[in-house]
């Protein structure tokens, strides 16, 4: 396992029970695994993340130097991102930059559950599929 790790955190039905306390504060995300030390992650982070009906992260934050990618999976909801806000529901994809205010809302009656994957900001060194090499090696499901 020295090139890979695994790990798993459960179902994600029951993602909710996971809570993400933030140190040297009283505020506390329920919902939330952040998957870096998990998995040992060196170049980005992702969090696993749900927001019960009518919940949703109750301030403002932004990065010093992450650019984050957020993918709704399931649910309905709202985004705000510096003064603009948005409808986000599954299969939403928002980019947001490191200097901008961001928060959102969890509006309908089911859960919001949503992927966020980090990354310095220009830090890809190349897109797509440019990075990948196809090697030689016969995959054991393929007869």
């Amino acid at each position: 396992m020295s090139n890979y790790q695994i790990a798993n955190v459960g179902e994600m039905d029951k993602l909710s029970q996971h809570i993400f306390k933030i140190e040297g504060t009283p505020l506390s995300i329920p919902g939330k695994i952040f998957l870096s030390n998990l998995v040992k992650l060196n170049s980005m982070e992702i969090s696993l993340n749900t927001a019960l009906a009518g919940t949703g992260m109750d301030f403002f934050h932004k990065h010093k130097d992450h650019e984050e990618v957020y993918i709704f999976i399931s649910g309905n909801g709202e985004m705000s991102i510096d003064d603009e806000t948005f409808q986000i529901k599954e299969g939403s994809i928002v980019n947001v930059k490191p200097e901008a205010k961001r928060s959102w809302w969890n509006t309908g009656n089911t859960e919001l559950r949503y992927i966020v994957i980090q990354a310095p900001q220009d830090g890809i060194k190349a897109s797509g599929i440019e990075d990948g090499e196809i090697v030689e090696g016969k995959v054991p499901w393929h007869q």
